[in-house]
């Protein structure tokens, strides 16, 4: 991978941060497409002057190709949580996908790997899971040897589950539990996703599969409420939500900027966000999954009621 141009679409992101970093210490030459640069300074330091390259970002064809020309491989860490206007997932996780592995395949990119998620379905009632199945549809018909890899949620500092209910706990005297809090999910560690993106770059006999990434352990959306209470030293009640009343409350938070919880979310959260039994995940490319309780605990210090010194099992 020595002073081979990678594309890391997305680069500037929370998995995308992780990946920059293991790229520079191989030697690749990062370009990172962003709308911002100069919101994305902070990759520069991850490695030698002028290896990472950020690149004004739009997502018309002729831009993307242009930010893949001469590009030896292309990761795709692109998506979104909500949607801001109607049409936004298809957008973002279908379309973009599909100009990417085009262009790449048309201009002789060597290896692809695209990120998507535990959940994808085109049968799914979340218009979100609809648009990743879309997607990985997408690039599969454009670049066959593409790697897919499809987390669950992913944790580490700066995620959006673990920090949004240590901060949400930290104001409201109680946190909901939409549909029960009986959502089994399998989280998985950052620092694995972005590991596992480099394996799939770095051994061409994966081309063309798709891995599930989870975590060593399956938590119910209560537990794993529960153990962020616990981690923040925390009192709160959890409260059932039923989904009937979700969507209606949903419906409420979509008026806002950024919504804690959408009618698409709870969708989302009918069904179990863990990996299907049969299918290869992280020990399938030599990555031994990191327990949450290793490395949530670091990062929540910052909710606690006091500054633990050693990690909470």
């Amino acid at each position: 991978m020595r002073d081979k141009v990678v594309t890391v679409f997305g680069g500037a992101g929370f998995i995308g941060r992780h990946l920059v970093r293991r790229l520079a210490a191989r030697g690749a030459v990062i370009r990172v497409p962003t709308r911002l640069p100069e919101a994305a300074v902070h990759l520069l330091p991850m490695g030698d002057v002028g290896q990472i390259v950020l690149a004004r970002f739009a997502d018309d064809e002729a831009t993307i190709r242009r930010l893949l020309e001469g590009a030896w491989a292309v990761v795709n860490l692109v998506g979104i949580l909500f949607e801001r206007r109607a049409g936004d997932f298809m957008r973002v996780h279908a379309k973009l996908p599909e100009t990417i592995a085009r262009a790449a395949a048309e201009l002789g990119v060597a290896r692809m790997v695209h990120v998507s998620a535990i959940g994808a379905d085109p049968a799914s009632p979340s218009l979100y899971a609809q648009s990743k199945a879309a997607g990985e549809a997408a690039v599969r018909a454009n670049f066959p040897r593409a790697v897919i890899l499809r987390p669950s949620i992913v944790f580490g500092p700066e995620d959006s589950f673990f920090n949004r209910f240590a901060a949400m706990a930290r104001i409201a005297p109680a946190l909901p539990l939409v549909g029960g809090g009986a959502t089994r999910f399998q989280p998985v560690y950052v620092g694995d996703v972005a590991d596992a993106a480099v394996a799939a770059l770095e051994r061409p006999e994966l081309d063309g599969n798709i891995f599930e990434l989870g975590g060593p352990k399956v938590y119910t959306f209560k537990e794993l409420l529960a153990y962020t209470l616990k981690v923040t030293g925390r009192r709160r009640l959890l409260v059932p939500l039923p989904f009937a009343i979700a969507r209606l409350l949903a419906r409420v938070l979509e008026l806002l900027p950024t919504p804690p919880l959408t009618h698409d979310q709870v969708s989302l959260l009918e069904r179990d966000n863990v990996v299907t039994p049969g299918m290869p995940g992280l020990e399938a490319l030599g990555i031994a999954p990191t327990p949450l309780e290793a490395v949530v605990p670091g990062y929540l210090r910052i909710y606690a009621r006091w500054m633990p010194t050693m990690p909470v099992a």
